[in-house]
């Protein structure tokens, strides 16, 4: 079974037992997180689509480590001006153990009630 989740504006493909680097969460190492943002779900018989989202569909997983990403070279140059401009910059990111991709059962809402002839004839 997988998913698709919306983490921090960005769309991860995840199963069970995947490990992912998000942008950085507020979240201690070592805490549960509940994503509830699910677009879409596979369980290998069944698709199901969101719009937007999956309704009681939620993935809870463990943050396991804050860090850094590998250093990114910006470097621009416009060519016979002299211009030259070095830049570099490491992500902050949250690496995050998928424990389980669950879906509650929707609440169904209650069928209205129906008039009864007593009813009907106040109303008149």
């Amino acid at each position: 079974m997988f998913a698709i989740v919306n983490i921090a504006g960005k769309q991860y493909r995840v199963a069970e037992g995947d490990q992912i680097k998000v942008a950085l969460l507020e979240t201690e190492a070592g805490k549960k997180v509940k994503f509830e943002d699910v677009l879409l779900a596979d369980d290998g018989k069944k698709v199901q689509v969101g719009k937007p989202t999956i309704k009681g569909m939620s993935v809870s997983g463990t943050v396991l480590d804050h860090g850094r990403d590998r250093k990114v070279i910006v470097f621009k140059k416009k060519r016979r001006k002299g211009y030259r401009r070095k830049n570099g910059h490491r992500q902050d990111f949250s690496l995050v153990q998928i424990d389980k991709i669950s879906a509650s059962a929707a609440k169904k809402k209650a069928a209205p009630k129906k008039k009864t002839k007593s009813a009907e004839k106040k109303e008149d």
